[in-house]
């Protein structure tokens, strides 16, 4: 099963999508805009939540990847 979370690779003009369930949440630019769209979308995180959960999918990279 996939992970309802997804963080897409990073794009050639910048930024990484974040999808939850197939929806849009936005584009971020570090690991503090995913965690703020997790946080709209009603998630309850922290920091190390985000970085080490398997409900989400990391592409292209982990959360250190943003280039």
């Amino acid at each position: 099963m996939a992970a309802p979370i997804v963080v897409h690779p990073p794009s050639p003009t910048g930024g990484r999508r974040v999808t939850a369930d197939g929806a849009v949440l936005g584009l971020a630019y570090e690991l503090r805009d995913v965690e703020e769209f997790l946080r709209r979308a009603g998630v309850d995180i922290d920091t190390a939540w985000v970085e080490d959960t398997t409900l989400i999918e990391w592409r292209g990279g982990g959360p250190e990847s943003w280039a």
